[in-house]
């Protein structure tokens, strides 16, 4: 399921083609001739592109002023970016209310994706309703009950509780030593469709970095498919979840990694492996000096309807099989500040079909924003 609108813009679609050649040099001065012509569509294009350096030169600042200058002419997709960025605080107050209404003015202005989010934030979008996610007609009775209309998306937004969904259901403590938490029901399993639909069109393989080398490869080990996404890749609902998985464990939304979404076809595991960053390795040593600790790792289980496919630690003797919503985590680090061995773990291969979840690396410090 893709949420993206097709672009309109004849730039848009001729930097689009320039990136397919592999010129991308042509398609940032095609973006940025359009942009000075007033073309919103090519100025939110290049506005994200120069925010994390994405074929084009880093120059976050400049990105984020042509992203807020479309959004103060109402462009949709500026206006969904500006809401994610008052989620984290980048460049803007961090505030979720001035989000949620920021995300109502994109959906007004015609941006699917805003709608189906707030689709799925709404008071009475439950998990049984799955088409809730794409239909706005299914919610008509909710909203109408309300006295909102169903197409004024500013109303529906105000209907949100967003103080609800940041309390976290209560943990189950799986291993003190090493911390290992269970929440059942961390995000309902409308959500956990949704991250799948995003997740699908963006997946690749999943890598194994050599420090020795400073290069990615692929591993007989890690068999399985990645999808990442950076920080303009990032919607409303992503922060949320980050918000939640911060109040979970305790460490602040700041401190994680961009968000990857795995995908386990049957067959297809990672092996026994560690997520602490280890200190021992020349390479990795400075990178724990430049961007810190790999303290915890915050799963999300998207969907249980395969066999296997268990997340396992062997030095302690745990299986864990989630259901759709749960989310676990676990302490890498010990008191001290050291690894802790005993987090070594693999996610076995699933049997008859795919396995979807969610993996979230959080640092002991900020993290840079960064592709």
């Amino acid at each position: 399921m893709s949420h993206r609108p097709t672009q309109t813009s004849s730039y848009v679609q001729q930097a689009s083609a320039l990136d397919a050649a592999g010129n991308h040099d042509g398609a940032i001065d095609v973006l940025a001739n359009a942009t000075r012509a007033g073309d919103l569509d090519a100025m939110v294009m290049l506005g994200k592109r120069l925010m994390v350096g994405d074929r084009a030169p880093y120059l976050p600042k400049d990105g984020v002023g042509l992203v807020l200058e479309a959004a103060a002419k109402l462009n949709a997709e500026a206006l969904a970016q500006l809401a994610a960025l008052q989620c984290i605080g980048l460049y803007q107050r961090k505030d979720w209310q001035d989000a949620l209404r920021t995300l109502g003015q994109a959906a007004q202005q015609g941006w699917e994706p805003a709608r189906a989010q707030l689709r799925l934030l709404a008071p009475e979008t439950t998990d049984s309703a799955q088409d809730r996610t794409t239909n706005m007609a299914r919610n008509s009775g909710d909203f109408a009950a309300r006295g909102v209309a169903v197409d004024d998306w500013s109303a529906v937004a105000r209907l949100i509780d967003i103080d609800a969904w940041m309390q976290v259901p209560p943990a189950r403590m799986l291993s003190d030593a090493p911390r290992i938490v269970a929440i059942d029901g961390f995000i309902p399993r409308a959500w956990c469709r949704y991250f799948i639909a995003l997740a699908a069109a963006r997946l690749k393989p999943a890598l194994v970095y050599d420090a020795a080398s400073t290069r990615n490869y692929r591993s007989q080990t890690r068999t399985n498919s990645i999808a990442e996404f950076n920080l303009v890749e990032n919607e409303v609902l992503h922060f949320l979840l980050q918000e939640r998985m911060s109040r979970a464990c305790g460490v602040p939304m700041h401190h994680m990694e961009g968000s990857a979404i795995l995908n386990y076809q049957p067959g297809q595991e990672i092996g026994n492996h560690y997520d602490f960053v280890a200190p021992e390795l020349p390479n990795y040593r400075d990178e724990i000096a430049v961007n810190g600790q790999r303290i915890v790792t915050f799963l999300v289980y998207l969907n249980d309807d395969y066999d296997d496919g268990a997340t396992v630690f062997p030095a302690i003797g745990l299986r864990n099989k989630g259901r759709a919503g749960e989310g676990l985590y676990f302490v890498n680090a010990l008191p001290d500040g050291s690894p802790d061995l005993r987090t070594l773990h693999a996610g076995t291969a699933p049997q008859r079909a795919e396995k979807w979840i969610v993996s979230q690396f959080i640092r002991n410090r900020p993290v840079k924003y960064v592709l």
